[in-house]
């Protein structure tokens, strides 16, 4: 399957060049595309969520009052999207595809008829995610962060949003599955992005949710909707399947911003090669072929040069591009794997100690 972005339906790739490390864009797991230029999500409360096997509420309006107003409405010359209150100075956490090339920016406030102006604090685009801030932080009510690693399937969720521009959009569903790792492609203004560790939800996530909040029965914010997922048949948009960015990232990501402008440290792995996707004779995909190597890096360490082809990321085998990195998504900086290596006539193994991918 696939994910539509901005309201367009978005081909999965089945061959694609990426940088593995060593700078440039992360290579991912499965092909999906960001949920259109989607209103940004709000950052999720301190405390725990509840657990799956709680009871419902008789209904979700208390909950919709506390996140609605830590939600905003943003506005780029290119379109419009969501974005989520994360302190009192009026930083924002938004996605990076919603930010796109944008360095000033319109949000507008829930009950609040004036717009905001604002700039551009920073963006992470290997993580869509970013941050912008208000010029006027007065009457902004800072989101609850969750802590996204408690989530488990079969919790019950909200998205909140402007899904279509109709502001304060809610939809319910539930966890679906978590540690997914998704790819979205490129799109104007935003490089391709593989993001680690998603959130799967059957919550409703159509384009103006990107951004949003997902958010569970507590009132915390657990994710940043950012993919829905369309079916590779039609094209048309897969029912009950979408992607959010986990809080806990968010926010750590949405730190390192507010504090430097970028991001010194990704919790990414790498291992420092430029790599593309090698068709055989008869079309079809045969390996993740080294375009180029980062001296010095983790593959020019353990001796991978370019023109090699990478079967295998231990017992993962890599057909293509996109495989290479949804098995990086999994991996941790540091850790060693075994490589299995076409050259030539020669099938060879290398062991690997990963590196981090770089920051911004």
């Amino acid at each position: 399957m696939r994910v539509t972005e901005r309201g367009r339906r978005a081909l999965i790739a089945t061959a694609m060049a990426a940088v593995v490390g060593g700078g440039g864009v992360a290579v991912g797991a499965a092909a999906f595309g960001p949920a259109a230029a989607q209103p940004s999500p709000t950052p999720a409360a301190t405390g725990a969520p509840a657990p799956a096997g709680a009871p419902a509420p008789a209904g979700y309006a208390a909950v919709v009052r506390e996140v609605l107003p830590s939600v905003v409405l943003i506005r780029t010359t290119s379109g419009l999207g969501s974005g989520v209150v994360l302190d009192t100075k009026g930083n924002i956490v938004t996605n990076a595809h919603v930010a796109g090339d944008a360095t000033s920016f319109e949000i507008q406030v829930a009950g609040q008829a004036e717009p905001r102006p604002a700039k551009l604090v920073g963006t992470y685009p290997p993580d869509d995610l970013a941050v912008i801030r208000a010029d006027d932080p007065s009457g902004l009510r800072p989101a609850r962060f969750g802590d996204s690693s408690r989530a488990q399937a079969g919790d019950v969720v909200l998205a909140i949003g402007n899904p279509l521009g109709l502001s304060g959009s809610v939809t319910e569903g539930i966890i679906s599955a978590t540690g997914r790792a998704v790819t979205e492609p490129a799109t104007p203004g935003s490089p391709a992005a593989t993001l680690p560790d998603a959130i799967q939800t059957s919550a409703p996530i159509n384009p103006g949710n990107s951004g949003g909040a997902l958010v569970n029965i507590s009132g915390e914010v657990i994710g940043i909707p950012t993919l829905a997922a369309a079916s590779p048949q039609s094209g048309a948009q897969a029912q009950g399947i979408g992607f959010a960015i986990p809080s806990n990232l968010a926010r750590d990501i949405a730190r390192q911003l507010i504090t430097s402008g970028q991001v010194t440290n990704s919790h990414r792995a790498a291992i420092g090669a430029q790599v593309a996707t090698v068709t055989g004779a008869d079309g079809a995909p045969a390996g993740t072929g080294v375009v180029a190597v980062t001296p010095g890096g983790p593959a020019d360490q353990a001796g991978i040069r370019a023109g090699d082809v990478i079967r295998s990321f231990g017992d993962t085998p890599t057909p293509d591009a996109e495989s290479l990195t949804q098995a990086l998504a999994g991996a941790r900086p540091g850790q060693s794997v075994t490589l299995t290596i076409a050259r030539g006539d020669q099938t060879l193994t290398t062991e690997v100690r990963l590196g981090e991918l770089p920051g911004s």
